[in-house]
């Protein structure tokens, strides 16, 4: 197998909060390699957006390393930090909070141009910001236009070219899809698909739509509170999920057959998640968990490789 263009090792972000450390992620671990997608899926509140920014340093780690063309990202100086942008952006959830409503969406594409000092002259900044408008699917007429004149699908276009901007290497996409209309949904994911093909990228795509990430994503990880708790190529995890909480949530995905999908058992989950602020020892999952035994109470389990390339964090499989 090729070297990985990611390697995160056992990446923690805590905060500090009135009633103590609040582990929004603790001690994930994971590879992704060039031109492939790998989809980070939970449910809201189990960390997966938190561990996207704390990846590209947007928010700074507790603890662990993020190893990118052979450099640890987590030890470099602000000034370095700059430089190493270039190659991983990031598309952010939102297309009505990201973009800046004062400037033109010009500006918008070209800021990183601007802050890397890309261009030679005005000529060749407005060159750049043309061609990836239309790389996008948008127009030249576009670009003197405002954020408040486009649709939502419109608005993470632009994004999306901004996120180009550069020519990086790694996009982490931050639920891109989820503030937008389904009808639009297919055709955003579509143009990321094609980019990639295009441009050799490589993603890291979060979200909870799990029959989206299963169409995108080479393989998938699964969060739950703050840890990883599967992980396994997208084919492996949708027919042989192992991880009692994996289970649960593939058996939320409808099946577009009422035959199949009348005779289907639901897997329900009994309480709430746990709180994420001074978590105590053992499996995070073990009060909604059916099959928990003693041991998962007192012991964390360890993510380990239970069969060919099929990560799980579970005391009993």
């Amino acid at each position: 197998m090729a070297e990985p263009l990611i390697s995160a090792r056992n990446i923690k972000k805590y905060f500090d909060v009135a009633g103590g450390k609040l582990k929004a992620v603790d001690g994930i671990s994971f590879d992704i390699y060039p031109k492939e997608t790998f989809g980070l899926v939970g449910e809201s509140g189990c960390g997966k957006s938190t561990a996207g920014r704390t990846i590209v340093r947007l928010y700074e780690p507790t603890d662990g390393e993020l190893i990118f063309n052979g450099i640890n990202i987590f030890k470099l100086s602000r000034k370095e930090m700059q430089e190493a942008r270039r190659d991983f952006q990031m598309i952010f959830q939102d297309p009505y909070a990201s973009l800046n409503p004062r400037m033109t969406v010009e500006d918008i594409v070209a800021e990183p141009l601007d802050i890397h000092h890309a261009y030679k002259n005005k000529s060749e900044r407005s060159d750049r910001v043309i061609e990836l408008l239309r790389l996008v699917g948008l127009n030249e007429e576009h670009a003197m236009r405002f954020p408040h004149e486009f649709s939502g699908g419109q608005r993470q276009r632009i994004g999306i070219a901004r996120a180009l901007a550069l020519k990086p290497k790694f996009i982490i996409c931050d639920e891109p899809i989820s503030a937008l209309d389904v009808s639009i949904q297919a055709q955003v994911v579509n143009l990321l698909k094609e980019l990639q093909e295009e441009l050799g990228l490589t993603y890291m795509f979060i979200a909870h739509d799990l029959s989206m990430v299963r169409y995108i994503s080479d393989r998938v990880g699964v969060m739950y509170l703050g840890h990883l708790m599967e992980l396994a190529k997208s084919d492996e995890l949708y027919s042989n999920p192992v991880h009692p909480y994996t289970r649960a949530l593939l058996s939320a995905i409808p099946i577009p057959n009422p035959d199949i999908q009348r005779n289907r058992k639901r897997i329900m989950l009994e309480g709430d998640v746990p709180s994420p602020i001074n978590p105590r020892e053992g499996c995070t999952f073990v009060d909604r968990c059916q099959y928990a035994v003693e041991r998962c109470r007192q012991e964390t389990p360890l993510f380990e490789e239970k069969s060919a390339e099929h990560f799980v964090a579970c005391h009993i499989v």
